[in-house]
Parts: C-alpha cells; structure tokens; sequence
C-alpha cells in the first residue's frame, strides 16, 4: 500500500470492470475519480492534474490522450487500458474512434506517447499496433481478472443456450453478433436460447425465433443464476475485447462457445469450442457437442488459473510502481 501516490482515474462511464479497477486502486493508492464525459470533464481533469503522481484511464480516447499530453507538460506518469472499441476500426458500421481522421491523430499520439498502456488482450495490442503504425513498445498484456468466488456453478443445469449482451442500437447489435444469434437459434429450433441485454424498442425491429427468449435487463449481480443454470454460454460477437461474460460463465461451469474474433479463444482455450463468425453449420455442431458436455469444469479451471482478480491487481501494481521508481 502505497497513499503517498495519488493517482487521477478516468473515465467516461462506468462499468462492473472499471469499478472493480476503481476498487482496488482505492485500497492501494490515494485515488480520485472522473468518470463523466463532455467539455467540462477537461476543466475537471486540468484542475486535479498537478496534484496527481500517475493517471489511469480506462479506454483510449480523445479525453485520456489529451490526458496524456498534459502528463508531459506537468511531469505525470501516464496509464491507458485498452479494452476493445477503442481499437476497434470497422469504417461500414461508422464503428470504432478510428473512423474519424482527427479523433484517430488524437489517440495515435496518446496511445504512443502514454508510458504505459495495459492491453486487456494480445489481440488489442496487435490492433493498436496497426492502427497507430509504431512499435509498440509501451504496450503490455494485463488481462481483466474474475473472482471464482463469486463466479461458481450451482447445482443443477439446464438446456439452455445463454448470451449475454447489452444492445441499444443496431450497431450492437451487429458488433454483438446478434444477427448471428437469431440466425443460429432459427436453425435449431428444438433447443432453448435465452439472451440478456437486448433493448425491447430494438428487438421489436426484428424476427425473433420462438425458442428465443428476451431478457431486457438484469443486474450484473443478478447474472450469477443465469449462468449457474445454463449448460452452453454463447458470444457470436462480430468484435470483441476479453469479454467478461465469456470469463463469469466459465467460471460458473458452462460450455463455452464463441467466434474467433478478439480475446474470445485466448479466454476460451481448449476448454470450449471456437467457430467462425457467421457459420451456422460450425454453431450448430458446437452447441449440440456443449449440450452433451453438461459441466465443464475445465472451463471454470482455465479461468481460475489465468484470469483471476489477485492477477490483475498484482499485474497493475507492478506497472504502477514501476513507473513511479521511474521517475
């Protein structure tokens, strides 16, 4: 533990992740939050800037890489998380910061010139390697972290086919592989899906197969039952990060299934099965190959030993101490 060091946290929202990061750098270091958005966040992040030793910010944006550009004018060190979107470059959905040529000349300079940025995947790194045409050198692996504490299988599970993704407009949709899900779920219409997180208003705008069941919301703690009582967990994303959902559902013993894009088979491993995006006739078998599996204990074991919390918050501080010695 460390208090003499304060440290700057940003972001521009919140979620079950950053608030865990928020968690655990609050019991280590002095710590003080900005998570909102808008012009005002500037005033907000100049203000508490002198007084801060290092800032850390979840995701790269225009905020957190003008955040890096003050660290060099008041001699801060600097922190970005890579979690995903903001390597995400895919210009037919007006999907990614990349898309924009002056956003992207932003967050080039940020992602090059932070003294440290945390990539949640190695197929992030390689993405931000790409997109901001460096070396990248100042880019480091800390995959987010689960505790199998509180991920952990119930007693009983049921034939349930289980995704879990939060979708408010058509690009999520998309980029969750929703399309996909419904496609899948139409061609095996002997078996029960559930799907989590899909707005009504949005669902509303598509066919969607009888023997798939709509959940609008449910909160994250709220999530553990579901996953204790669904056999298969399914992400037929389009794109994705080291998706959390995939990483509790293992956790809670169901057979993993989801397509080759991202952190997706880094978190999966030999524990599940990896398909093409768009290929019904590679779900299909998978699905029926979980279904058959029932409780997958190696999923839960793969998690429990390369993607626990204590690793996240041992890798962190040692990047935060690291450049603190630095200076």
């Amino acid at each position: 533990m460390n208090k003499k060091v304060k440290i700057l946290f940003t972001a521009a929202f919140s979620t079950s992740f950053i608030r865990e990061d928020i968690s655990f750098l609050r019991s280590q270091y002095l710590l003080q939050e900005i998570i909102s958005s808008g012009i005002l966040t500037f005033v907000k992040i100049i203000t508490a800037l002198p007084s801060s030793t290092v800032t850390f910010s979840w995701f790269a944006s225009v905020y957190s890489s003008v955040l890096v550009f003050l660290t060099k004018v008041f001699r801060n060190k600097s922190i970005i998380v890579l979690g995903g979107v903001d390597v995400a470059n895919i210009p037919e959905l007006n999907y990614g910061i990349w898309n924009s040529w002056w956003k992207s000349r932003i967050v080039r300079y940020g992602i090059m010139h932070a003294d440290a940025v945390l990539a949640v995947d190695e197929s992030l790194k390689q993405d931000a390697i790409r997109l901001a045409r460096y070396d990248g050198g100042n880019i480091h692996v800390v995959a987010t972290g689960y505790d199998p504490d509180r991920w952990k299988p119930g007693k009983t599970k049921e034939n349930i086919i289980l995704t879990v993704a939060q979708c408010d407009s058509h690009t999520r949709v998309k980029i969750k592989g929703i399309d996909f899900l419904f496609n899948i779920a139409a061609a095996m219409p002997e078996q029960s899906f559930v799907l989590i997180g899909l707005n009504r208003k949005i669902a509303d705008q598509y066919t969607i197969p009888s023997n798939l069941s709509i959940v609008e919301f449910v909160p994250q703690p709220e999530l553990l039952a579901y996953y204790q009582k669904a056999v298969v967990y399914l992400q037929p994303s389009l794109r994705e990060g080291l998706p959390n959902t995939v990483c509790e559902a293992m956790l809670c013993e169901c057979y993993p299934i989801g397509t080759n894009v991202g952190g997706i088979p880094t978190a999966i491993g030999t524990s599940g099965s990896v398909i093409r995006y768009g290929n019904i006739d590679e779900a299909k078998k998978a699905i029926l190959d979980g279904l058959d599996h029932g409780n997958n204990a190696a999923a839960r074991k793969r998690i429990a030993t390369h993607f626990t919390k204590q690793m996240r918050e041992q890798q962190l501080s040692s990047h935060i101490e690291a450049l603190i010695n630095a200076k």
